[in-house]
């Protein structure tokens, strides 16, 4: 039996929920996201709660059973906080900036990258060294921010290069005379 599907996800005030087939609809005020659930499971509105109940005893209903609460969860959750995922640069002359739209990010390189936002995610760049993403989607504020890392990733040396604001770099020591 599934710990996290079988809890109900609640549904603070402002926020709505509908059901129609295998699409969960919800509304809240950062905007209205939608998850289409597989045929494993079935999803129920009862007031102002969510319930995921599997269709059968198969090892593939209980594993959808927990995946599909845990993404009603994040919808709930993002439309009503947001998701968000602060980035920091560290290295001579690295640094972020907003030109427009558009993330431009000096690196190191023989030029300087600029990385178009996609629609949904909003980027900020509040002092040269940090970044921020947000958004109401978690998979799509995750993967905005993997591809910023991905420009420079962090080296064990020195710690040069893009992390995220709580990872830890594991340091290597440098040769030796």
């Amino acid at each position: 039996m599934s710990r996290i599907g079988k809890k109900p996800v609640d549904l603070p005030s402002g926020v709505e929920a509908s059901v129609s087939g295998q699409t969960v609809s919800v509304k809240g005020p950062k905007g209205q996201r939608e998850f289409t659930a597989t045929d494993d499971v079935t999803i129920t509105v009862d007031g102002n709660v969510v319930k995921v109940e599997p269709r059968g005893k198969s090892k593939r209903a209980r594993q959808q059973w927990g995946m599909s609460r845990t993404r009603v969860a994040n919808l709930v959750t993002g439309v009503t906080d947001g998701f968000k995922k602060e980035l920091e640069i560290s290295g001579v002359g690295y640094r972020a900036a907003m030109e427009g739209k558009n993330l431009k990010l000096n690196l190191g390189l023989s030029h300087d990258v600029v990385y178009e936002v996609p629609e949904g995610v909003t980027v900020a760049a509040p002092k040269p060294t940090e970044i921020t993403v947000e958004g109401n989607d978690e998979q799509q504020v995750g993967q905005v921010a993997a591809e910023i890392r991905a420009w420079r990733k962090p080296e064990p040396y020195k710690g040069k290069g893009i992390k995220y604001k709580d990872e830890y770099i594991f340091r290597k020591e440098g040769k030796k005379k």
